[in-house]
């Protein structure tokens, strides 16, 4: 009886620290492999290199350079992307949406990513209506599986 709790409580626990608050890719990547610090700082999309790696929050981060690698593990927070590098017109909508890196816009020094380039024209035209309802669902949704929304 005690080693069925103890298996059971690590189990709970291990689904609780895995979470689904980052969007990654099979290998753990997030933002379809690109350099969340060349969207602050370039203003485009930049494939990252495997060779520039930074783990945060569950996710393995790419980078186009050792600087911006650099950056990104001086200040995290400044560069990872609002709600764990999901949609976020999916999350206007509460859903979740994976995304493929190329349709993004910092807004107030926030990245903000979406599935793709269509998805972001229908997001833009209305940003700060579209964050605020992403910003409503994103506490409901954060730590639930995509495919059970």
């Amino acid at each position: 009886m005690k080693l069925m709790s103890i298996l059971l409580l690590s189990t709970l626990s291990i689904s609780a620290w895995a979470g689904f608050d980052t969007e990654t890719d099979q290998n753990d990547v997030i933002l379809a492999g690109h350099d969340a610090v060349a969207y602050h700082t370039e203003g485009k999309a930049v494939t990252g290199k495997a060779q520039y790696t930074v783990s945060y929050n569950d996710a393995i981060y790419r980078f186009s350079s050792a600087a911006n690698r650099d950056k990104f593990r001086a200040s995290p927070e400044k560069y990872a992307p609002a709600y764990g590098g999901y949609c976020a017109y999916g999350l206007s909508l509460g859903k979740k949406f994976s995304v493929d890196g190329k349709a993004f816009e910092v807004v107030n020094g926030i990245l903000y990513v979406n599935k793709n380039l269509a998805v972001y024209e229908t997001w833009r035209k209305d940003i700060p209506g579209n964050i605020q309802k992403a910003d409503t669902h994103w506490p409901r949704v954060k730590n639930t599986d995509p495919a059970k929304l």
